[in-house]
């Protein structure tokens, strides 16, 4: 009996041990298939994406630093009341926020994450600029103003809609994936959007 309990033993170690051992070869091979197909095609696909000189480190824009917001108002330029009312509520905005009854003009280019650069205001655009199709102004501030000024406007836009979204660099995921809209929702051309790693500054849209 007890060379039996003995054998028992032994064999039940035994195949806990090739157990163990066709586990880690199962594990080890895929990993091996999950790095080879990374490689082939994840990879290539990224390395693809990122502009020449950047390193991929630099250039993943999935948890990309957001360094200020811009706050939009969208109308119909061809309504005299419509643009009438919307600039009545950009005036009325600068009031509440600006220095002075004023707020200064951005110097900075639209999409410029600009960390650390002060509420400013960019100019009324009537036609289509940029991404947008309609016309519309912005007003660039800091991570900290976020909270009260898009609360304002929320509260105060009326019939106005309110595009509100990060800079941070990457402009498809900036005015895409991480933008909200208050009221109607409208299209933007993504296709003017130009920038696609952290920190990145666009270009002068023409």
């Amino acid at each position: 009996a007890v060379v039996s309990t003995q054998s028992t033993g032994s064999f039940k170690q035994t195949s806990r041990i090739r157990l163990t051992m066709k586990l880690l070869l199962f594990s080890s091979i895929m990993v091996v298939v999950a790095v080879a197909h990374y490689s082939n095609y994840d990879y290539e696909h990224m390395m693809s994406q990122i502009p020449f000189g950047y390193t991929m480190d630099s250039a993943s824009c999935e948890n990309a630093t957001i360094y200020s917001y811009h706050i939009h108002v969208l109308f119909w330029a061809s309504n005299a009341n419509h643009t009438a009312g919307a600039i009545k509520l950009r005036n009325q905005f600068i009031q509440q926020f600006g220095k002075d009854g004023d707020i200064d003009n951005c110097t900075i280019v639209p999409g410029d994450p600009a960390p650390g650069h002060h509420m400013c205001k960019y100019p009324i655009r009537l036609e289509h600029f940029g991404p947008f199709l309609t016309a519309q102004y912005a007003f660039f501030v800091q991570p900290q103003q976020l909270q009260v000024t898009s609360a304002w406007m929320l509260q105060h836009r009326g019939i106005y809609d309110v595009f509100i979204h990060p800079n941070s660099g990457c402009e498809t995921n900036d005015h895409i994936s991480w933008a909200v809209f208050s009221g109607n929702t409208w299209p933007l051309d993504a296709t003017k959007m130009t920038c696609h790693y952290p920190g990145c500054v666009p270009k002068p849209h023409n």
